[in-house]
């Protein structure tokens, strides 16, 4: 199996063992898509991104394997305003801040960057009433 789906794998169990302020069930997909209907109830896909290798400055002879991997929190809700949207973006900060340094075990890799460019998808927010954030993690690992 590649490191890259181990990695997102070792994001599903960790996500699916910790607790957070909603519950979920996490799974990783290749293509997280849903029909409304499914938004209903609370998605949270993992799903594995992009792999970067460089030289190690420091041991040539090494690798520095750097792998991203996306969460997606998506649900549809009753209206776009603060009662519905403010516990959903306390959700994706609390997923974020879990993994902050956070190092798996199997395999090996360090969470050393989070990124989210936004903090929700604003069209789908407005035409659809669904509430879609995405953090990517970038975990590190030298081989």
């Amino acid at each position: 199996m590649s490191v890259l789906v181990q990695i997102a794998d070792a994001v599903v169990a960790e996500l699916n063992a910790a607790g957070f302020s909603r519950p979920f069930t996490a799974v990783r997909s290749y293509r997280p898509r849903f029909e409304l209907s499914e938004l209903e109830t609370l998605r949270v896909s993992v799903v594995a991104r992009n792999v970067e290798i460089e030289v190690d400055s420091r041991d040539p002879a090494a690798h520095q394997h750097d792998y991203q991997v996306e969460v997606a929190v998506q649900t549809r809700i009753a209206e776009a305003d603060a009662a519905h949207v403010d516990p959903l973006m306390d959700l994706v900060e609390e997923i974020a801040d879990f993994w902050r340094g956070r190092v798996l075990d199997d395999p090996d890799a360090t969470c050393i960057a989070l990124e989210q460019p936004a903090p929700y998808f604003l069209p789908h927010l407005t035409e659809m009433h669904v509430f879609t954030s995405v953090v990517t993690l970038t975990f590190r690992m030298r081989r």
